[in-house]
């Protein structure tokens, strides 16, 4: 049987992709945004329930340009327990982060801590949806509105995802989405800024295009963001399958929970009242968790402890008041038992079985 990854990218035929390929060249416009770039960020749109929305060439550089469009200064409220690039658009644009500790149910940032960390030079809260799971936004932005504070929602794991309230996308000043090749819903390489209002679309749009305005005119410091029209033809493409795909990870994530339910050690994130996007399927090992990270590797089955150091412990951050361990015991706890076992649509039963195999037999053998 060949290696198992976390995850692997849903390619649709290479026959489906062809005509949007000679279709570009014939427009002969590549970038820049060309017609599949404005169809995607339409038909994006529609299907998440929001009103406007900037692509980006990826979501880093996505996340870097809501702190810009926002004029965030000063520190911002952050959670460890993310990818590393959550943290490093902060400090790509000069601003401190201030880790607070995660719930131990939603995983997320701990609403309840939050108001603790709250300085005079807070200007923003940036919570991560962890696995796709929404956090608490309405406590959230009650402590935002009482402070008078920015909410920029990092959603990279957030597609499609919604609460009693609809798009789970539109809490918060801004959300931003990745499009990387290994999110539920993919352009190759890839993002976006959700955003409330047209005015402040155009300002995100200017700020992707070196903040030109025409072609004399330049209102901000911008960068190169922009999608290419390869990417988003891409998109589109993507865009057709997400609904079988979402159902294909749901009966992917079942059958984990079903197989593993009894085994004494292991659990599984709480979705609470929500449901995520099955974009991940962590469980949580109460010892011994790289033995059967290796054990696993052993296998050909190569999962993912996501997220494992914390941000707080790399050297850019650990120098930090707030990255002190003991102001983060939760997300630390977590942080050393998680290992997320591989989900994609083509995933096959066999496999899934081996996986779980593995792991009823290497628990009961520790």
């Amino acid at each position: 049987m060949k290696n198992i990854y976390v995850t692997q990218p849903t390619l649709p035929p290479l026959d489906e992709f062809m005509p949007y390929l000679a279709q570009i060249w014939a427009n002969k416009v590549l970038t820049n945004g060309g017609t599949f770039h404005q169809q995607l960020e339409q038909a994006l749109c529609d299907y998440l329930g929001v009103k406007h929305l900037a692509l980006f060439t990826n979501g880093t550089i996505a996340l870097i340009t809501a702190l810009q469009a926002l004029r965030i200064t000063g520190e911002v409220i952050t959670t460890p327990y993310s990818f590393v690039a959550t943290a490093h658009s902060l400090l790509w644009n000069g601003i401190k982060p201030v880790f607070v500790d995660i719930d131990p149910i939603s995983l997320n940032l701990d609403a309840a801590k939050i108001e603790a960390a709250i300085t005079p030079q807070t200007t923003a809260i940036m919570p991560v949806h962890c696995y796709g799971y929404p956090c608490d936004v309405e406590r959230i932005q009650k402590i935002a509105d009482n402070y008078n504070l920015k909410v920029i929602y990092d959603a990279a794991h957030a597609f499609g995802v919604k609460n009693q309230d609809g798009s789970i996308l539109n809490h918060g000043d801004l959300s931003v989405l990745s499009f990387h090749a290994t999110k539920v819903f993919n352009t190759f390489e890839g993002g976006a800024i959700v955003c409330p209002d047209e005015k402040t679309k155009r300002r995100i749009d200017h700020l992707k295009n070196f903040g030109f305005v025409d072609e004399v005119t330049v209102v901000a410091a911008g960068i190169n963001g922009k999608m290419s029209e390869i990417n988003a033809a891409f998109g589109l493409l993507q865009l057709k399958g997400i609904d079988d795909a979402l159902t294909k990870r749901q009966i992917i994530d079942v059958r984990y929970r079903e197989g593993l339910k009894n085994i004494t050690g292991i659990r599984f994130a709480n979705s609470g009242s929500h449901v995520a996007n099955y974009a991940y399927s962590p469980i949580f090992v109460e010892k011994n968790r790289d033995a059967l990270y290796e054990k696993l590797k052993e296998n050909g089955i190569f999962g993912r402890r996501y997220f494992y150091p914390l941000i707080s412990d790399f050297p850019m951050y650990r120098g930090l008041p707030s990255a002190a361990p003991s102001n983060l015991p939760i997300a630390r706890k977590i942080s050393e038992e998680v290992i997320c076992l591989p989900i994609y649509p083509e995933l096959s039963h066999d496999s899934q079985d081996k996986i779980i195999d593995i792991i009823h037999d290497f628990r009961a053998s520790n």
